[in-house]
């Protein structure tokens, strides 16, 4: 590039300053449809939402776009080839629908009618994740001008989907479905956050989840604990013992095999971990929690970002009523989680717990144990050269070191990776404080326009990374 760092950097900011006040009005329009996938009434709106996407990407200078339909609610797809044929692929994801809103839950003012307070825009979706995929559409126009470009330095895909508010049940299959399509040299996730606006991050991955529910049975119905307690097993106990195994005196899980696999934390990630400006009696009380407990060893950042888990999520059986009924019930349950960490495979958990399991249970006691769909662990080396590009293009517009996290939840990011055998990268500008899924919902404007300006300097920065790594 002929043009200084310098130069760059205010011909890329000051494209932003111009068209900013559209970019919002367009955003604000955007945040106005209802496109709640969790509720049947707004399927309209949910398609609404996709057909408005698509022309606005047609409009940004997209020569493909398309409005991809599944079985429940649409996707958007977008390409926009790199002039240079050498040019890595990127492929951008994001989501379209948003969390169920109304005024009564809490609101100041009418979800869907975007308004902006002390420089926030507040409305349902201005941060997860209409504002984190809209963001794109202004950087890459950035891009352009400011490298004098016709198109992007790399090719550029999005995919944009439609209920991931809903669990994602059809994504999977869709990105199966158009993986030829979706073909890409890395994947950028714009659904997600850092750490603080005085402290710019990039998550490096997030964990796998699988999930299970387990049915205890004794006596074909519930019988009297005087005449037959002491002599026949109880499912409310079996169901209480196996709960008590589940960890050690540790607070490792007592699973056998359960870390099979596991990739530890390098010395160089516990110091980067280590360096993040964390109040853990402020993180107690965001939690409303009033201790730290978990596996010995680990401080607390890494056993929510790195380390797997096993979680009780509901137990019952017997009688729940006022006062007391002395029985010995008929049957009991309890719902279990295991979070994963890279190294892990869900397939391995599923068989090594249903083993474990079946060795908890007593003589006597029927047990049926059931799991739900899982989500694969995602994680990116840090030393990889598109983390280190999308670090480097960050740093460049908040103008300071960028720093790097995890997240402990799970995503459909790793459907991405699985079957496009692609490395998963986040970019995301929300901070703590934006109440994803919580009344009064906000982007910081001024973040937002960071997020912009990082991707006009990203594309460049990939391109020229990739056509020199090895």
């Amino acid at each position: 590039m002929s043009q200084s760092v310098d130069s760059a950097v205010s011909a890329v900011r000051a494209y932003i300053e111009h068209h900013r006040a559209a970019f919002l009005e367009d955003l604000a329009e955007w945040l106005r449809i209802p496109s709640v996938s969790a509720q049947p009434d707004h399927a309209p709106d949910v398609r609404r939402s996709a057909d408005w996407l698509a022309a606005r990407l047609r409009e940004t200078g997209f020569p493909t776009t398309e409005v991809w339909e599944t079985p429940g609610a649409p996707a958007v797809f977008a390409e926009w080839p790199a002039a240079d044929p050498g040019a890595p692929t990127v492929l951008v994801y994001g989501h379209h629908d948003v969390q169920p809103a109304a005024l009564e839950d809490g609101w100041d003012s009418e979800p869907f009618e975007p308004v902006v307070r002390d420089n926030r825009l507040h409305a349902r979706g201005a941060v997860d994740d209409k504002g984190q995929v809209f963001f794109h559409t202004l950087g890459v126009r950035a891009h352009l001008t400011a490298t004098g470009r016709t198109a992007p330095a790399v090719t550029l895909k999005l995919l944009v989907e439609g209920e991931e508010e809903s669990g994602s049940p059809h994504f999977r299959a869709l990105v199966e479905q158009h993986a030829d399509r979706l073909a890409a040299d890395a994947v950028i996730v714009s659904d997600t956050g850092m750490w603080s606006a005085d402290t710019p991050t990039v998550c490096t991955g997030m964990r796998g989840l699988a999930e299970c529910e387990i049915h205890f049975f004794g006596p074909d119905q519930d019988i009297h604990s005087g005449s037959f307690g002491g002599a026949v097993p109880n499912p409310a106990t079996a169901a209480a013992r196996l709960v008590a195994a589940l960890h050690d005196e540790h607070g490792r899980v007592a699973v056998p095999g359960f870390y099979d696999g596991v990739v530890e934390l390098t010395d160089r990630e516990r110091e980067l971990f280590a360096e993040l400006p964390f109040d853990e009696q402020e993180w107690l009380r965001t939690a409303k929690s009033h201790a730290t407990h978990g596996e010995a060893g680990h401080t607390t950042l890494e056993r929510v970002w790195a380390r797997p888990t096993a979680e009780v999520n509901g137990i019952g059986g017997g009688y729940q009523g006022p006062g007391s009924k002395t029985i010995i019930p008929s049957s009991a349950m309890v719902k279990l989680s295991f979070r994963m960490v890279a190294g892990q495979d869900p397939d391995h958990i599923e068989k090594a717990v249903r083993a474990w399991a079946a060795e908890q249970v007593p003589a006597g006691i029927r047990h049926e144990i059931t799991f739900g769909a899982a989500t694969r662990p995602c994680l990116t080396p840090l030393d990889h050269p598109a983390l280190q590009s999308v670090a480097r293009a960050m740093g460049r517009a908040f103008g300071r070191p960028i720093r790097f996290t995890r997240e402990g939840g799970s995503g459909p990011a790793a459907d991405l990776q699985e079957v496009l055998g692609t490395p998963v990268l986040f970019l995301g500008i929300s901070v703590p404080s934006d109440g994803w899924h919580a009344p009064n919902e906000k982007v910081e404007i001024d973040l937002l326009l960071k997020g912009v300006e990082t991707t006009a300097y990203l594309w460049g920065d990939l391109a020229d990374t990739w056509r020199h790594a090895p």
